[in-house]
């Protein structure tokens, strides 16, 4: 009997895998209609980072993806954010609806106040042009969404 050995895969190589396995799971139109299986893509997309990242889920009237864009890097504690550079690519992707989000490295898991004012700029902003903000949910040791707090 022959035995096969392999080496143990490193913890970095496991996480590539999920990211890997997640991303075919919900490639492009695939539908985001329950909060908590938004929160867990988006915990494997932006978890790991160490500094702030914040994306967009770009959507059709469905909810069906579009396209997952990481938009706005920043720093251990916050990213600039442009609603303009957002309005401008859900018009080029004929988006009708998008989902924000970004990570706390801190891993905690409150709104800040800048946190909210953004949430609220962007919402103006993309109301203009009759795309909802369905939500925005904060990467952390335990995701928050804004939806479901009552913060939207």
């Amino acid at each position: 009997m022959k035995y096969v050995t392999t080496k143990p895969l490193t913890a970095e190589q496991v996480l590539e895998k999920a990211i890997e396995l997640i991303d075919a799971r919900y490639s492009v139109g695939a539908k985001f209609t329950c909060s908590q299986s938004t929160k867990d893509y988006l915990k494997c997309k932006l978890g790991a980072y160490e500094k702030e990242v914040f994306a967009v889920l770009f959507m059709d009237s469905q909810h069906g993806l579009i396209e997952y864009k990481e938009m706005f890097f920043g720093t251990i504690n916050a990213a600039a954010v442009y609603p303009r550079e957002i309005v401008k690519l859900a018009l080029k992707l004929n988006a009708a609806a998008v989902v924000l989000a970004h990570n706390h490295p801190s891993g905690l898991s409150e709104a800040s106040l800048a946190d909210k004012q953004i949430t609220e700029r962007i919402k103006n902003a993309l109301a203009l042009i009759d795309i909802t903000v369905l939500d925005h949910i904060i990467i952390a040791k335990e995701p928050l969404s804004f939806a479901e707090t009552g913060l939207l």
